[in-house]
């Protein structure tokens, strides 16, 4: 199978504009004395770059992709993204029970490319 940018750039555009949601969605659990409606402002600024990235990538990855796949490899990079996320952003410990349903998840996932 030769290279295709399309088939790898929604993938990398995918992992950046789930660092970006994954701050919007959590980040601010790390100020929880900030005011709730500044949070919201600073989550609202920080997905709209992770708009500008995700929306392209499906756009691109549909040339090469279903959505159906392109919505499953979203899933497992968010899974991935989060658990960085949470050990390296919130200090929390991920256990095996993690790990095995993370995956888990990712065995389901991998059905979705068989042909």
């Amino acid at each position: 199978m030769p290279f295709s940018p399309a088939a790898v750039w929604p993938i990398v555009m995918l992992f950046a504009s789930n660092i970006f949601m994954t701050f919007a969605w959590y980040g601010h659990l790390k100020h929880k004395s900030s005011a709730i409606f500044l949070a919201i402002i600073v989550s609202w600024g920080i997905a709209f770059f992770e708009y500008c990235l995700a929306v392209p990538a499906n756009r691109i990855g549909s040339a090469v992709y279903t959505t159906a796949q392109l919505k499953t490899m979203q899933e497992v990079i968010t899974l991935i993204v989060f658990s960085g996320f949470s050990i390296f952003w919130l200090g929390e410990n991920l256990t095996w029970n993690h790990a095995i349903g993370f995956a888990l998840i990712a065995i389901g996932a991998s059905f979705i490319f068989r042909a």
